[in-house]
């Protein structure tokens, strides 16, 4: 990949991911990965200091950055994963105020609890009755980035994918929800990059890489996504 760099400014900052850590990197934090979480939670939540921010599937690859870039700009930060053990690793490593497992929790006891305030921002990566709660409990003028819908991707029974409306909750509570591809942002694709290359070299921004090793694994690591095996980026290495 960085052997094939066309520009002499993407291929030194290659060279910089590499002084600092593995060629890995370039798929994850400093790559697709690391800008989706840049742009979407920066351009679309446009987050302020001191205001709350929910991101569901938190222990992935972009929700564990989102989180992170939350933290960074001086907000509450709350996540929601599948295990207790990924809540624990959101909290103890990666700093978030608070993290839930939404297998086990009432999210939006979970919510009253934890953000008692209301929540502000929500960056949304799975969709389903998860993100119905999470909005029931944003504040007015609430900003929502839907990253991904994971929750519904492979539910091929209509009534398992039908979840409680929305619609009151974003009129009453005026809210702003916007979908969105990070080839969106294709023309500042260095900007982002160079971004978190920065936090991570300062430390403030942390990554974790569940790695499977040869190509027979290539499946199971793919399916393993939509069961929530991994923390962080999943890569495959031949």
């Amino acid at each position: 990949m960085m052997r094939n760099c066309v520009t002499r400014n993407l291929l030194c900052t290659h060279c910089q991911i590499l002084a600092i850590c593995q060629f890995s990197l370039a798929l994850g934090a400093c790559g697709r990965v690391g800008n989706t979480a840049f742009f979407g939670f920066t351009e679309i939540c446009k987050p302020k200091p001191r205001e709350t921010v929910v991101v569901s599937g938190a222990a992935g690859a972009v929700g564990s950055h989102v989180g992170q870039i939350a933290k960074i700009l001086g907000c509450k930060v709350i996540g929601f994963a599948g295990t207790d053990e990924k809540c624990a690793w959101l909290t103890e490593q990666l700093g978030f105020h608070a993290a839930g497992n939404y297998r086990t929790v009432d999210i939006v006891e979970f919510l009253k609890t934890h953000a008692p305030n209301g929540v502000d921002c929500y960056f949304d990566n799975v969709g389903g009755e998860l993100s119905s709660s999470v909005m029931s409990q944003m504040n007015n003028f609430g900003r929502v980035a839907v990253c991904g819908s994971i929750s519904s991707y492979n539910e091929t029974d209509p009534e398992k994918r039908k979840v409680t409306i929305t619609q009151p909750y974003i009129v009453a509570k005026q809210l702003k929800i916007e979908g969105f591809l990070v080839n969106r942002y294709a023309d500042r694709t260095m900007d982002g990059i160079l971004k978190n290359l920065q936090w991570i070299k300062q430390g403030q921004l942390k990554y974790k890489e569940h790695i499977t090793n040869g190509f027979d694994t290539a499946v199971d690591a793919f399916i393993g996504l939509f069961r929530g095996d991994n923390k962080g980026k999943t890569l495959v290495k031949l």
